[in-house]
């Protein structure tokens, strides 16, 4: 008999769609043209990639050319917050981002705090959301650039992007707003010329694309500099030879997630209230976090009392059930999460967190079983941590 698996760590993650394989395999072994060669091959390939420019464009209502190919949303985010900081320097040099970013803002943002830029972060609540009104008193004559993570990576908590991008503007047309949607991208619709919105980062392998790939949405002639400098593809923005397997994986995993969308998207909150009620009948079980639909579809953290993370996660591990002890990127780097502690969870409570996060291939037969092992190791753990 075959043990049932649970793979719940999609927001690190997820498995590739069947479909864009397919596709890949193609271009690296049949149409594996270089799009600058002049030649029938590069010519193939170069048109693969103009498909590729206009599927991601559709799903964001957006024209091919605003779309800018990348390795991921380290990539995306480090040109959107690097990039535009450094085109815009003489207006100003004030920009304003969370307390509870990712490290790929949180980074680019120390090295141009070192750069002499003036970096405000805004605090968030118990739900991890930021403040309107604290935005509006940080906003100066001098801010040229506001970063905001539209679905926080750890507890899924959702900032209201449009509503600040509207505040932004109203102050400063020219101000650049940039949302980092990584993990919204695929589970919110996002119209970036509809909602004031200049960039938007991407990341594939978060939408059952390819890992390396990704995208950054830079709307018509909103100033960034480029930070990859070459032979001048993609228009100068970012050179070296453009990865048409993994581009066009991307887009086909776009196209496919944005397929019968909102079916999708209901099914994920269905199962995350499921799996809410029964995760928190077990007892020294509590979930951080908004409980209701003004979140993430896909993320849910939960805190077990009395049991350390890492020991947690191993354990359910050996029984088949993968999770996340916070965010995927910040496992090598042991320590506390700075997204616990901002929303003020109870110390005791900051190294017994992990973080289940589902896709659209997620079922409730898998749920089920991980909610199994839980009632069955939890007690078991917290019995041996109280002796």
């Amino acid at each position: 008999m075959v043990e049932m698996e649970a793979y719940l760590d999609n927001s690190a993650t997820t498995r590739c769609s069947e479909k864009v394989a397919e596709k890949m395999v193609d271009l690296l072994t049949t149409h594996y043209g270089n799009p600058s060669a002049m030649h029938m091959k590069g010519v193939e390939a170069e048109n693969e990639l103009r498909e590729a420019r206009k599927r991601i464009a559709k799903t964001l209502k957006a024209k091919e050319k605003e779309i800018l190919f990348t390795s991921g949303g380290t990539e995306s985010n480090n040109l959107a917050v690097i990039g535009s900081a450094l085109a815009n320097q003489r207006r100003g040099k004030h920009i304003i981002t969370t307390a509870i970013e990712h490290p790929s803002i949180n980074n680019p943002m120390l090295f141009l705090e070192k750069q002499g830029f003036k970096i405000d972060y805004l605090s968030v609540d118990s739900d991890g959301r930021v403040s309107l009104d604290e935005l509006k008193e940080k906003l100066t004559d001098d801010t040229i650039l506001v970063s905001i993570m539209q679905v926080n990576n750890e507890i899924g908590a959702l900032e209201p992007v449009y509503e600040i991008a509207s505040i932004v503007k109203e102050h400063d047309k020219n101000c650049i707003m940039h949302i980092d949607a990584i993990q919204s991208y695929g589970k919110f619709k996002i119209l970036p010329g509809k909602n004031n919105i200049d960039l938007v980062s991407v990341s594939g392998h978060k939408i059952h694309g390819p890992k390396g790939s990704g995208f950054l949405y830079i709307k018509e002639k909103t100033k960034i500099s480029p930070l990859v400098l070459g032979g001048g593809q993609q228009n100068g923005m970012r050179s070296g030879t453009e990865n048409v397997p993994a581009y066009v994986g991307l887009s086909i995993a776009a196209e496919e997630i944005y397929t019968d969308f909102s079916e999708k998207i209901d099914n994920l909150y269905n199962l995350r209230t499921f799996f809410i009620e029964e995760v928190t009948k077990i007892d020294g079980v509590s979930v951080n976090g908004r409980k209701d639909r003004e979140c993430a579809p896909h993320i849910v953290s939960v805190s077990v009392q009395g049991v350390r993370a890492e020991v947690l996660l191993h354990t359910l591990e050996e029984k088949n059930v993968y999770v996340s002890a916070g965010s995927a990127c910040s496992t090598n780097h042991p320590g506390i999460s700075h997204t616990l502690e901002e929303i003020g969870l109870d110390t005791k409570l900051l190294d017994s967190t992990v973080r289940f996060s589902f896709s659209v291939n997620t079922t409730k037969e898998e749920l089920q079983y991980a909610l199994d092992v839980m009632k069955e190791v939890i007690p078991q753990l917290q019995k041996y941590t109280r002796r």
